[in-house]
């Protein structure tokens, strides 16, 4: 499709705005971490570092980032071997319900994250808490961000293997490889950047995921995005909120950044 000059311009005009409205507010939250202000007025009278020291000291959104993280690596640890393990067996192998499968596997990241949170917290209540004695907590925290962190990393295997196609597989079959030679000395090296890229993306989302960990969380499990939350209307916390908002931004930012990294990388030496 080829544009204009105005069509152009006005492409860039749009562009710039969608990025004001997203990063501005941004800026903001971190100018208001050093407004020396308790009331947040702007512009600032002067900076401080003080509310990043109270942060620094406060046990609340520490125990709330550890919680985070558990959860994290809990989801992508289930996401990494059953997405894997999907994206082969739906790339590589044909059979009955296929489609059915491919379409369930990847419905739970499509369905509205309240939708997902109400059926997994009906689910704690009838079932796992009458039937197994499983309460709300780490577990299921790190069950339900798995459901939506498992179509992250299966996407990003089904579409290297796509790409990969099986000429290389059948090679190595042909020259004597067994099943699982060939996953270890074929496959599984040219997936490895896209399971890390997947791993990183699922770890972003699961540390970020608000909805579902709102009805999936016990009362003595909060994360630091339900942490942030909670304490968002409270005067007191509100200069450590901006503190914690920022740290989390920065740390989302980098298994973003490193999954593109490697997502590009992989894609280049699979077209060489």
């Amino acid at each position: 499709m080829r544009l204009g000059a105005g069509g152009r311009a006005a492409m860039w005009v749009f562009a710039a705005l969608v990025l004001v409205f997203v990063y501005v507010p941004l800026a903001v939250v971190t100018i208001n971490s050093f407004n020396s202000d308790r009331t947040f007025g702007w512009p600032p009278p002067s900076l401080t570092l003080q509310w990043w020291e109270i942060a620094w000291h406060a046990q609340g959104p520490r125990d709330a980032a550890l919680t985070s993280v558990k959860a994290g690596l809990g989801a992508t640890a289930i996401a990494l071997v059953l997405g894997a393990l999907l994206g082969l067996a739906l790339t590589r192998f044909d059979f009955f319900g296929k489609r059915v499968i491919n379409l369930l596997v990847i419905l739970p990241i499509a369905l509205p994250g309240i939708v997902t949170g109400v059926a997994l917290q009906s689910t704690i209540q009838n079932v796992l808490q009458p039937v197994f004695g499983i309460n709300a907590g780490l577990f299921t925290i790190i069950v339900g961000h798995a459901t939506f962190c498992i179509v992250v990393v299966f996407n990003n295997v089904a579409a290297r293997l796509r790409r990969m196609g099986a000429s290389l597989e059948a090679a190595s079959a042909d020259l004597g490889a067994r099943p699982m030679q060939t996953m270890r000395l074929v496959t599984f090296p040219l997936l490895r950047s896209s399971l890390v890229a997947g791993a990183l993306l699922a770890f972003g989302l699961s540390f970020d995921e608000i909805v579902v960990t709102t009805f999936t969380a016990g009362p003595g499990t909060p994360t630091l995005p339900i942490w942030i939350f909670d304490n968002l209307f409270r005067p007191n916390q509100a200069p450590v909120v901006n503190v914690v908002a920022v740290v989390l931004v920065l740390i989302s930012i980098l298994p973003v950044w490193a999954a593109m990294k490697l997502s590009g990388d992989g894609a280049v030496e699979s077209r060489l």
